[in-house]
Order: C-alpha cells, then sequence, then structure tokens
C-alpha cells in the first residue's frame, strides 16, 4: 500500500517549490494521493505571498491526485497539523506529513511506506522519521535505521490509532511537572522538553509536536530513524515563524535508499541523540527555575 502524503504551506512559495519538486524525484510520488493545506494570511502583508502559494499549488502535478484545502484565516501551524492530519486519517489508516520547508532524498518516500507497512503492528512504535539530526552514528551499529522515544516533526509519519492516543489538552500536565521522576524521565529524550511542554501549558508557544511527544512517552513507545537523513530543513534561514536563523540542524540528504527494518535501539546513539538537543548550562538553569516557579504557584 502507497500511503497519502500530507502538505502544510503558508506564505513561502520558493521553499514549497523546492519541497515538491525533491517529493516529485521520488519514483512513489506517483502513486501517492497528495493533501495540501494551506493556512490563510496573518496580515495584509503576507496576502501576496499566500496568493502566490495558491497559485502554484493550484498547477502542481505528478501526484496520483491532489487536493487542496485552503484556510480563509490564518490558524497557525499547530491546529493546522493537528485538524489536517486527523482529517486525513480519518480516510486513510496512515499518511506521511510534510511542511512547505522540508527537502526529501529520493528514496524518502520508500522508507516511509516500507516502515508504516512493516511497523503497523508493533506496538512499540509510535512513528516514523524521515529526518535524522546530525549526530554520530558508530561505525559499527549494523542497521539502515534505530529506535528513539523521541517523536520528529519534520518529515514524519503515523497511524490512525497513534494518532488518536494524544490528548491534545494535556490535561495531566501539572501531576506530570510535580513528579520529579516522570520529568527526569522526560529528560531522557532531551533536556529541553519538559520546559517545552510547560511553554505550551502556559500558552507561550503554540506546538503540536511537542504534545504528540509527550504522548509517547506516556506510553512508552518508540519512533523509527533512518541513521542517515532523507530530510533537510530548508526553512532555517530566518524566513519561517518557528525555527531561527541557525546551521544546527544542517544535514546532507543520503541519496541512497534505507531500509526501515530490522532497526534497534543503540545505548550510543541514545546518548548522542539526547545530547544533541541539551540546552547550555544557563538555559538549564533557567528552565529549572520556570519549572519551580510553575510548580509553587499550582502548589
Amino acid at each position: 500500500m502507497i500511503y497519502p502524503i500530507v502538505l502544510f504551506c503558508y506564505n513561502r512559495p520558493s521553499h514549497l517549490k523546492r519541497t515538491v519538486a525533491a517529493l516529485l524525484r521520488n519514483d512513489l510520488a506517483r502513486e501517492s494521493e497528495l493533501y495540501i493545506y494551506s493556512d490563510g494570511q496573518k496580515s495584509e502583508k503576507d496576502l501576496d505571498r499566500v496568493k502566490d502559494v495558491r497559485d502554484y499549488i493550484e498547477q502542481i502535478e505528478g501526484f496520483k491526485g491532489v487536493h487542496i484545502k485552503k484556510h480563509l484565516i490564518n490558524i497557525g501551524l499547530a491546529s493546522s497539523v493537528k485538524n489536517g492530519v486527523s482529517e486525513v486519517l480519518s480516510k486513510h489508516k496512515a499518511c506521511i506529513v510534510m511542511e512547505d520547508d522540508m527537502e526529501a532524498a529520493p528514496y524518502f518516500l520508500r522508507f516511509m511506506n516500507l516502515a508504516l507497512e512493516q511497523y503497523e503492528r508493533d506496538s512499540r512504535i509510535f512513528s516514523i522519521s524521515g529526518y535524522c539530526p546530525p549526530i554520530n552514528v558508530p561505525s559499527s551499529f549494523p542497521y539502515d535505521a534505530f529506535l528513539f522515544p523521541r517523536i520528529n516533526s519534520w518529515g514524519w509519519a503515523t497511524w490512525r490509532d497513534r494518532w488518536t492516543m494524544v490528548d491534545w489538552e494535556v490535561r495531566d500536565f501539572n501531576e506530570f511537572i510535580r513528579n520529579r521522576d516522570k520529568r527526569r524521565s522526560l529528560e531522557e529524550q532531551g533536556k529541553d522538553l519538559p520546559v517545552m511542554l510547560l511553554k505550551q501549558q502556559k500558552g507561550l508557544i503554540s506546538s503540536w509536536a511537542v504534545r504528540f511527544n509527550y504522548a509517547c512517552f506516556k506510553v512508552g513507545m518508540l519512533n523509527v530513524y533512518p541513521k542517515y537523513s532523507l530530510i533537510r530543513n530548508i526553512g532555517a534561514d530566518g524566513s519561517g515563524s518557528h525555527l531561527r536563523l541557525t546551521s544546527k540542524y544542517e544535514v546532507a540528504l543520503y541519496s541512497e535508499e534505507l531500509l526501515p527494518f530490522p532497526a534497534e535501539s543503540d545505548k550510543a546513539i541514545n546518548v548522542n541523540f539526547r545530547d544533541f538537543f541539551k540546552p547550555s548550562i544557563y538555559r538549564r538553569v533557567i528552565n529549572k527555575f520556570k519549572i519551580a516557579s510553575y510548580i509553587r504557584s499550582i502548589s
């Protein structure tokens, strides 16, 4: 089975064109349904670029089918992803999710489709990632893919039954944040995560991904990653709303085929992955203070 692609876009036509062109270089593109969600403008200054995006998506060809939904107002990326993925998964049992600043390798769709088929009934697996951060994978690691408990939000896929596990309100947040052992357990995926979840719950950020990750954490599941990245973020150039200008996440796209199975956890990979997301000492102190302050406020 070939699973549908869900693509979210806003106001960056040049990035979007690169994203679509890269997908079309995948041989499975012609067999894939493409669902496009175009967000509305935040203000008048975005109107022309949103129009350029919408003019372009009306011309996209090369996929099995193209389905377009244009929001009349700006609902933001978090709501767009939450609602759009839910809508597509009401029709399909799994989907592959892209944003308008993701450049895919030529074998990205093959890796994702194989993984979705292979791990559908594997109760350990929550999602599939196409992106791998620039971490050191030991040369002795024998497989093309590894498992890690943190989700990825850049070129990813999941199934309907996993998606419906998410409590988007995070109703047990206060119980979680009070529990030091649970916070430390989540920090095993990255010390940035507890305070990111706190910011989400306080309304300081709007992130579907941190809530998706928390759902994965609560059920103790894992995610499949390629050991070489099949996705490159081309939006870390200061043009986007959610990622500042940075080269931290820059990777070279892997141009050969990778198999998503077998895949195993690896201690060295776990350490390197976790350390990649470790905030500075200064930031860790600030984060600790923010969490302690919040706990006092609800006590």
